[in-house]
């Protein structure tokens, strides 16, 4: 059997075989931990010295291209480590979420960074505020790579998606990872991590993997670094509480399983549509990857007079449910990851049945279906009744982290929402109901103590990503019992990598820093026009200011027989003067255009497409007889690498539009986005 080796300091490192691992489905020996011991003073070095420099010797979209590339290299090799995931007990539908959502993941961040971070390795997290009366002093914030590394802790169910969800958003933040996954089923990480280094995609240094134990890892680690963790309850509390940690404040985000509730509302009934929806997703639930998701249904709520009827639909479908070796035909419910999982699961059922009663699994003839099945960790669906929820303690302290739910009923609202609270916080619930009353009424409720809450109807159903599905742009995590981290939820998971720091300065020094125009910073101005530079030569604060144009009454009555807004503020001099502006004026819209008169350059040029505006506001209102001109000012650059279809390279340019009156007054302020050519 293979040995499995960490990958430390760009080598694959250990050959002697240590801790036998077996499959879950017949209990063989696939792999074998290593035994030799981790210089974690090597590998921490490594990472802070190695990695950093090459990650920060590419910027933002760069590393946004790189996550691209990797998920495209991975996807063409997706077939090998399904099947190895088979040994971890999953079916190919368990496998697709581990393995393809990892992938996904990694597209996602990849589109994320190219769309939501500059080019270089300073984010501006503006706008910038003027502290001063005159405009001399501003301040603002940016967010920079903290010039560490970043340990990821996982867990044994998603070896593949827990360790790139993770990776994605901090090597977008320039932070080089050590990964220690579960060793249970540490060799699907190993494959996926050995796939990853023969892409060769991958600067030195940002990424090391780690078989076995942590040893004096934790111990290592300072004040730039970052730990992440998933996991029990009960071990992010104790890692939380490292001495090291604490003493050197080093930021620690736990995502914990958690009691996570489904809810169905008092206004679904047995011949409601939402009441089948309702059933099949807690079954899905009970049975996708087995029960062993930090976000499966483990308590059901239901009204106390349909709780009969709402234990039979369940029942109904758990019973159709084959369990056992994943290759068999018909099987859609595979093992627990392990042994020692399934003697823990089993432990957990049993102290669940002092407060609850078992209406399915536990004497319903179910046996594994598959050959060798009798040595691998199987157990059936159970689904469990405590007809006292509103009594502490049983299901809602203590997790079965396979396939078991537990029925809970309840009288009103007001009960619902007390027994979803006793789960201490969580990672998501499902409330299902076709009132949008009681959603509005008990959605806000229920978010004191969820990340995630997703409310299900029958359209929501015909869409829906399910309960306990994670997505790239949400958040994921939760309060209390959940952790109190958060996960994932776009851009935010990046900048949770990064050191958000206030600076102060002139204008002028603050828009050197953030490498965004800032308003009252020095402009450059020429006599080339800023639309005729391309993108390689267009330097931020490059400024164009234009002629001045004076709004007429003829504008104004043009401009509304061309767009067909005659609102009366245009066109009804009585009204307009009971009004606090006094006097008719002028369209925004007609501002806005006429702005854009003044400055856009009309010949051919590099700049090729308008695609955006941003920031909108209409400030100062323009009267018949005002006088308008516009400054135009590069604001940022982005470089994406990105071409036309023709395969033309071009980049983004945002620019700064000031619109002032003749006495200098601010009327108008937007952004423009624009697409400008490169020179080939």
């Amino acid at each position: 059997m293979p040995v499995l080796k960490s990958y430390i300091a760009g080598q694959w490192f250990g050959s002697t075989a240590a801790k036998a691992l077996p499959s879950a489905i017949n209990g063989d020996t696939i792999a074998h931990t290593h035994e030799e011991t981790i210089d974690f003073a090597q590998v921490v070095d490594y990472g802070r010295h190695t990695g950093v420099k090459n990650l920060l010797a590419l910027d933002f979209q760069q590393r946004a291209a790189i996550l691209k590339a990797l998920a495209v290299y991975l996807q063409e090799r997706k077939e090998a480590l399904y099947e190895i995931s088979h040994h971890t007990g999953c079916t190919r539908a368990d496998s697709w979420i581990d393995i393809e959502g990892g992938f996904g993941t990694l597209f996602a961040y990849a589109s994320i960074g190219r769309k939501g971070l500059p080019s270089g390795n300073v984010a501006h997290e503006g706008p910038a505020t003027q502290l001063g009366k005159d405009n001399h002093f501003n301040g603002t914030h940016i967010l920079v790579p903290r010039r560490g590394v970043c340990v990821h802790i996982n867990a044994f169910n998603f070896p593949i998606w827990g360790m790139l969800e993770k990776f994605a958003p901090a090597f977008l933040a320039g932070m080089p990872c050590i990964v220690k996954p579960a060793t249970a089923t540490s060799y699907l990480a190993e494959a996926a991590v050995r796939i990853i280094d023969e892409s060769g995609l991958l600067p030195e240094g940002a990424l090391q993997l780690i078989i076995g134990g942590t040893g004096d890892l934790l111990d290592r680690l300072e004040e730039q670094d970052f730990v992440t963790f998933t996991g029990s309850a009960a071990t992010a509390l104790k890692l939380k509480r490292h001495p090291n940690l604490l003493a050197r404040s080093i930021p620690f985000n736990a995502e914990a399983d958690s009691l996570n509730s489904a809810i169905l509302a008092p206004d679904v009934t047995p011949e409601d549509e939402e009441f089948g929806i309702f059933a099949k997703e807690v079954a899905k639930e009970m049975t996708a990857k087995a029960g062993q998701k930090c976000t499966a249904i483990r308590r059901v709520l239901v009204p106390a007079e349909h709780l009969d009827a709402l234990a039979e639909r369940i029942k109904e479908r758990l019973g159709k449910i084959a369990f056992g070796d994943p290759k068999e035909e018909g099987v859609r419910m595979g093992a627990l990851s392990s042994q020692d999982q399934l003697r823990d699961v089993t432990d957990a059922i049993g102290r669940l049945l002092e407060t609850s009663e078992c209406v399915f699994g536990k004497n319903d003839g179910l046996e594994p279906v598959g050959k060798g099945v009798e040595n691998g960790a199987f157990i059936a669906p159970h689904l469990l009744i405590n007809y006292r929820p509103l009594q502490d303690g049983g299901a809602h302290d203590i997790e079965a982290f396979g396939p078991v739910a537990t029925l809970m009923p309840y009288h009103g609202i007001d009960e619902a929402l007390a027994i979803a609270a006793k789960g201490k916080g969580s990672l998501v619930t499902t409330l299902t109901t076709k009132d949008p009353a009681i959603a509005a009424e008990m959605i806000p409720v229920l978010a004191a103590q969820h990340g995630r809450l997703q409310i299900l109807d029958a359209e929501a159903a015909k869409e829906s990503t399910g309960h306990g599905s994670p997505l790239p742009m949400l958040k994921h995590g939760g309060p209390g019992r959940a952790g109190g981290g958060e996960e994932l939820g776009g851009i935010r998971a990046v900048h949770h990598y990064l050191q958000r720091t206030a600076i102060q300065g002139s204008p002028t020094m603050v828009a050197a820093v953030t490498r965004e125009y800032v308003r009252g910073a020095k402009v450059i101005e020429n006599d080339v026009h800023p639309f005729r530079r391309y993108f390689d030569d267009l330097q931020v604060g490059e400024s164009l200011l234009t002629h001045r144009r004076t709004v007429t009454e003829a504008d104004i009555v043009n401009f509304g027989c061309l767009s067909g807004d005659h609102f009366y503020m245009h066109f009804d001099d009585i009204a307009a003067r009971k009004t606090q502006f006094g006097q008719r004026i002028a369209h925004g819209y007609f501002v806005l255009s006429a702005a854009a008169g003044l400055f856009v350059y009309p010949g051919e040029g590099p700049v090729l497409a308008n695609y955006g505006l941003d920031t909108l506001r209409f400030i100062t209102p323009v009267a018949p007889g005002d006088t308008i001109r516009a400054r135009l000012t590069c604001k940022r650059k982005i470089d994406q690498g990105r071409t036309s279809p023709e395969g033309h390279p071009q980049g983004v340019v945002m620019w700064d539009v000031a619109v002032t009156n003749q006495k200098d007054e601010l009327v108008a302020s937007y952004d423009i986005l624009t697409l400008v050519a490169k020179r080939q």
